[in-house]
């Protein structure tokens, strides 16, 4: 830290914890009781925890019943992404029918790419130049599927909304042509979560992922929504205990699901109004940035976006370099998804999009959220016309 204020504009990474949340967290870490005991306590505690299963549910538009909490999006999504995974409804719609093949897309979270379970049966859904799914193509390898192996199934995972970018999938049409090719479809919910409104039963995806430090709640905690109707997983991962509906084992982490609980009912409450804003800053910075050098682009930007997400790259500038310089001004931003080295690399969203590796090299990320003002835009864009300004006088003292 360097003692400047400083402007935080990497929400996509993880949101600031919202005071009212560490409040309720607070007063959640004083509670003896374990929420699997009988006694009073446990019965406060088991109370605490199902009224953050109700606040998440109205966040999504599912039932409480159709929570399951976990340790993040992470864990959530490589719960799901498994053969193991059956839909059983119950009389004549039930199906229990393994999962034979993974149809995921090609700019997904790493969470999805490294984190399923599906071994060597997995295939990339490409996409196009804005990062939105193929559906003809996926529609044409579900048919094809049919014939492969009959009676197979396929589960498809696309993410609502990407992390880097902010492009928004079209999931109720994807969703669609999973439903009429006997296939499941899980949506990695994580990013699009307090951005834009979700109803898991409007996009009719059988399965969302979430994750609690994406909308101001505690990092370390996240759930698993299912659609209404019973789904069964044959190779649970964390066993030994009864918790969460048999999905989950293990004592419910009270404090961090209390403080999802809260940092959902407030990210519902203000999204129409937090949509509006963020979008005016959002495209007041893109504007800003267009001004200082005409030959950026804005990747995605011809694609629905989330309101507070912009990936952008000026040409002869390096992201690394970027970086440095505008955390030096006080300025946090990203050049793209959180990466556990914490070093730059290269992005495979770009990648999939046919972005130019010499434009891709100067990608960064900016992600606004409920502590971002107009007077954050004000100062990056001053502190990026510096670095422009820096880079340019290199290209020329090189060049001379």
């Amino acid at each position: 830290m360097t003692g400047l204020a400083r402007s935080y504009l990497d929400h996509n990474a993880t949101t600031p914890v919202r005071p009212e949340v560490v409040d309720v967290m607070l007063a959640a870490l004083g509670m003896p009781g374990n929420p699997s005991s009988v006694h009073g306590e446990g019965r406060a505690a088991r109370a605490a925890i199902e009224t953050a299963r109700e606040q998440v549910a109205t966040l999504c538009g599912a039932r409480a019943a159709d929570i399951v909490f976990t340790s993040g999006g992470t864990e959530s999504a490589s719960t799901v992404l498994s053969p193991g995974l059956m839909e059983c409804s119950g009389g004549r719609d039930c199906v229990r029918v393994p999962s034979s093949l993974l149809l995921y897309g090609a700019t997904e979270h790493a969470c999805v790419r490294d984190g399923h379970r599906f071994a060597e049966r997995a295939e990339i859904v490409p996409v196009d130049a804005d990062g939105l799914a193929d559906l003809a193509w996926l529609e044409a390898r579900l048919e094809r599927l049919a014939v492969e192996r009959p009676g197979g199934r396929a589960l498809v995972s696309l993410h609502l909304a990407n992390n880097e970018t902010g492009v928004i999938q079209p999931i109720a049409e994807a969703a669609a042509i999973a439903r009429r090719h006997g296939a499941l479809l899980h949506c990695d919910a994580v990013q699009a979560a307090g951005k834009i409104a979700i109803d898991i039963k409007a996009l009719g995806a059988d399965v969302l992922t979430l994750s609690a430090h994406k909308i101001g709640g505690p990092k370390g905690v996240g759930a698993i929504v299912f659609r209404s109707g019973a789904y069964e997983l044959a190779d649970k991962p964390i066993r030994g205990g009864g918790q969460e509906r048999g999905w989950r084992a293990g004592t419910e982490n009270v404090p961090g699901i209390v403080g999802f609980g809260l940092a959902a009912e407030i990210a519902g409450r203000v999204l129409d109004t937090e949509t509006a804003r963020l979008a005016g800053l959002r495209d007041a910075m893109e504007a800003g940035i267009l001004a200082l050098a005409p030959g950026t682009a804005i990747f995605g930007s011809s694609a629905p976006r989330l309101p507070n997400t912009s990936a952008f790259a000026t040409p002869g500038i390096k992201a690394e370099t970027a970086l440095i310089m505008l955390d030096l001004a006080g300025i946090a931003l990203s050049s793209g998804s959180a990466c556990s080295s914490g070093k730059v690399k290269r992005s495979h969203v770009l990648d999939a999009m046919g972005v130019d590796p010499a434009m891709s090299a100067g990608a960064l990320r900016a992600s606004l959220g409920w502590t971002t003002s107009g007077a954050d835009i004000t100062k990056f864009l001053a502190a990026y016309a510096k670095a422009l300004a820096v880079t340019t006088g290199r290209e020329r003292q090189a060049a001379a």
